[in-house]
């Protein structure tokens, strides 16, 4: 009996040790043991999905190589309007940094975290000119840690669209 009662201090001080560590430290550089937050850019041309499920993608079927969760509309604007037009939805998004802008590729990078404990997910977004000043854009959003998301991916895309339509309505 006493075995058990040493092994349950020692486990609920272990428990107690990491909570601390996670409090003092934060949730940025306590999840740094995994590597970096930002999982780097991903060219939508030659995206391969990951085989965990957590991962999202929106994707127009002529850019991206990979299946689409969600279908990219058409917008009747340009790529840089349509680009200004996200960037006010994601300034509103809480717990979000940008990791990368490039103006070349019209291709923008960020990190948001979850809420309670802070997992970190790179959201890539890519905006492309279309034909009579239209365009449509790609996002790929994946989780750094764990082997599934929860859904979480998929929902932060669809809640961006959704923010992006009240703005700007699409053609289809």
């Amino acid at each position: 009996m006493k075995v058990l009662a040493a092994i349950c201090i020692g486990l609920g001080f272990a428990c107690l040790t990491v909570v601390l560590v996670f409090v003092l430290v934060g949730p940025e550089r306590f999840w740094g043991f995994a590597g970096k937050a930002d999982l780097g850019p991903v060219p939508f041309e030659q995206l391969e999905r990951r085989q965990s499920p957590n991962d999202a993608l929106a994707c127009p079927p002529q850019v991206c190589a990979a299946k689409a969760d969600i279908m990219s509309a058409r917008y009747p604007v340009t790529a840089p309007q349509l680009r200004a037009a996200l960037a006010n939805v994601i300034a509103a998004e809480p717990r979000m940094t940008t990791v990368n802008t490039d103006e070349a590729t019209l291709t923008d990078r960020y990190i948001q975290r979850s809420k309670w404990l802070g997992f970190p997910d790179t959201v890539i977004v890519r905006f492309f000119d279309l034909q009579e000043g239209q365009s449509t854009l790609a996002i790929y959003s994946r989780s750094q840690l764990g082997e599934s998301d929860l859904g979480a991916n998929k929902v932060r895309i669809q809640r961006w669209l959704s923010k992006l339509a009240e703005q700007v309505a699409s053609v289809e």
